[in-house]
């Protein structure tokens, strides 16, 4: 069984649906509320482990209540959380979540204690694989992207300029369109693989600049698109650990981005791999 650690953001999502998404300016009424364990970094981890991975997570939350409904999810599938830490003075990080009838969200993020991962008290268990995002600072992605030696995914959301060390040293970058026009050119001077997403459009993947396979989606009905990306990233890395060629990689991680769409929330809606294999199957 593949070992993938994540390193990233950890969320309490406050999540408001409604017909549609307002307007600059505009008020949206008789939404629903909900809330729902989040983050970037927490929702990869709980998708790999889904998927079938062992998983932990080096994060960082406040010492608060809002950080026990964050990492429920997290002790209930078997996430070793052995590598996170709480902050004495920093809140859990908070995203407040707007969820449109069609799927489609807008999302703001106040980090709270993420923002105090700094890389004096990062942590990197051994493992496979590591997946980085970019809701932790910048500084401690690129201290980890040194630090580690196996297999390093970076997933640069939300955008942002890094070193071209660190993007030189992925083996695999995830972005989707608006992620991929930020970065330019420097992405595909990595050494490694890179993913572009394109929503229900699917995803295509370059070597050196060079497209080397393309996949789309199963046909769904889109219900909240949150986590679908996240576990975007978790399939493609554990799918790439185990072996499988890019274009089946690639399939099943637009399969697994699609069941997630499909169900309401982000880790609530996290598939496993029989459902992801289930839809995959004619």
């Amino acid at each position: 069984m593949p070992t993938i650690a994540v390193l990233g953001s950890v969320n309490l999502d406050i999540v408001a649906t409604a017909a549609t998404l307002p307007a600059p300016g505009e008020t949206v009424t008789n939404a629903v509320l909900a809330q729902h364990p989040g983050g970037k970094g927490a929702n990869q981890a709980l998708a790999a482990r889904r998927l079938g991975a062992e998983v932990s997570l080096s994060a960082r939350v406040g010492r608060d209540g809002n950080a026990d409904a964050a990492l429920n999810l997290l002790r209930a599938a078997g996430v070793d959380l052995s590598s996170l830490r709480e902050d004495d003075k920093a809140a859990t990080g908070v995203a407040l979540i707007a969820v449109a009838a069609s799927g489609e969200n807008q999302i703001v993020v106040a980090p709270g204690a993420n923002a105090t991962l700094t890389p004096d008290v990062m942590i990197l268990p051994a493992a496979d694989a590591l997946i980085v995002q970019l809701e932790i600072p910048l500084e401690t992605v690129a201290a980890a992207a040194a630090a580690f030696t196996g297999f390093l995914a970076l997933n640069l959301a939300p955008a942002a300029a890094l070193p071209p060390s660190v993007l030189a040293r992925a083996d695999l970058i995830v972005v989707n369109e608006g992620e991929a026009a930020f970065c330019g050119e420097a992405i595909h001077a990595a050494r490694g693989l890179v993913v572009v997403t394109h929503g229900a459009k699917g995803a295509a993947l370059f070597r050196q600049g060079v497209k080397v396979a393309e996949a789309a989606p199963p046909k769904i009905v889109p219900v909240d698109t949150t986590g679908a990306g996240d576990t975007f990233v978790a399939a493609l890395t554990l799918a790439l650990l185990e072996g499988r060629p890019p274009e089946t990689a690639l399939r099943f991680a637009c399969a697994a981005g699609a069941v997630t769409a499909t169900r309401a929330g982000a880790q609530t809606s996290l598939p496993t791999r029989a459902e992801v294999e289930a839809i995959l199957t004619p």
